[in-house]
């Protein structure tokens, strides 16, 4: 049995985790300032990359050596952080960073929606089908009122952070492929394959050395890259051998009001009482979706 000291520890990691992911889309909104978005996910994805591999390196686990791991790398980093980290970025140009944590935080009900129409390895419940209604009517509510305001503009890159979680939703069902390997290895790979993407199209596209970044933005990749990446996917790691995944996932809807109030706090952006219902619905069928069910008492003899 697991001593209430570890289990405490564990929790608070369970936070950490949740204000650092939560905290990246404030980051990516003022890296996005003067760092065009190709450019700053490209040095995202490497920096957090070679951070994760040294740090595999001082575990001493040994890299997959065949050429299919490293395609299934490749493709994990196409759904994981390529497709989405640039949707993201380029949408949190006019996208504000506390509607884009809410947007982002349907992942779960879009890898469920995926994973029962797909893959069918998950039981359907009721309880699900109610977290899936009330997420995407959360979703909806944004995207359908918040999208007026931006008259056309705001709805395509509003669909772009959605778009996003669709990626992330396939990335967490291809995710389960790596089962053989340690947790952290598919996580640095894809990174790093990511960055062999991201790199090239952000020279040709970007020409980086001649931006004029400011120092705001350079502090905010740097803590991008380090901090709500490569450190949160060491805790994410962790969590997954002590909590479980079940209890890893909580982080899922710890993040929406955590990243919701970075953004209000540090950013002073305001949401619009739309907004705040579309966020109630959203984190109601997170939760839904996310929380184990009760097992049946076993009748007393």
């Amino acid at each position: 049995m697991q001593r209430r000291s570890d289990l405490t520890r564990e929790l608070a990691l369970l936070l950490l985790l949740s204000t650092l992911w939560g905290a990246s889309y404030t980051f990516i909104k003022i890296g996005v300032e003067t760092i065009p978005p190709l450019t700053l996910i490209a040095a995202r994805t490497l920096v957090a990359g070679l951070l994760l591999a040294t740090i595999i390196r001082s575990r001493r686990l040994a890299w997959p050596r065949a050429p299919a791991i490293w395609r299934r790398f490749m493709i994990q980093a196409g759904f994981n952080s390529v497709v989405p980290f640039t949707l993201i970025a380029w949408a949190e140009r006019t996208v504000e960073a506390g509607l884009a944590t809410i947007l982002n935080a349907t992942s779960p009900i879009f890898t469920f929606l995926l994973t029962a129409l797909v893959t069918r390895h998950e039981p359907v419940t009721s309880r699900k089908l109610a977290g899936v209604a009330a997420g995407l009517v959360g979703t909806c509510l944004i995207v359908g009122v918040e999208a007026l305001h931006g008259l056309g503009r705001e709805l395509w890159t509003q669909l772009a952070i959605v778009a996003a979680t669709l990626c992330y939703a396939g990335a967490a069902i291809m995710g389960k492929s790596f089962k053989g390997l340690d947790p952290m290895l598919p996580a640095a790979g894809s990174l790093l394959s990511g960055a062999v993407v991201l790199i090239p199209l952000a020279l040709v596209v970007d020409r980086p050395w001649t931006l004029a970044p400011s120092p705001r933005s350079l502090l905010a990749l740097a803590a991008l890259a380090t901090v709500s990446t490569a450190a949160a996917m060491v805790i994410y790691f962790r969590l997954l051998q002590t909590l479980g995944s079940v209890g890893a996932t909580a982080q899922s809807y710890l993040r929406v009001p955590i990243g919701v109030a970075i953004a209000v706090a540090g950013l002073g952006e305001t949401l619009s009482p739309t907004a705040w219902v579309g966020l109630a619905c959203i984190v109601l069928g997170v939760v839904a979706m996310t929380l184990p069910a009760r097992e049946p008492q076993q009748p007393r003899r």
